[in-house]
């Protein structure tokens, strides 16, 4: 689908900070909750705090992860 050319043609002549506040909306309006995913990632982290609290999984330290990226 392509924009209507009218509706482009007004976002593009708007000033800068009334842009970056149109892509916001428009952004946010994607940003649609999905139950299934939150459910998904709760269920993740509950097995991931499981694992540590079982020692399955170690935690790293701050150092250690910052290392990694030197």
């Amino acid at each position: 689908m392509t924009v209507p050319k009218d509706i482009l043609e007004k976002a593009l002549a708007l000033e800068p900070l009334k842009k970056v506040e149109l892509v916001d909306e428009l952004l946010t309006s994607l940003d649609i909750p999905d139950s299934m995913i939150d459910r998904d990632w709760a269920a993740e982290a509950e097995n991931r705090i499981e694992a540590f609290e079982n020692g399955q999984i170690k935690a790293l330290g701050i150092e250690e992860v910052l290392e990694k990226y030197r």
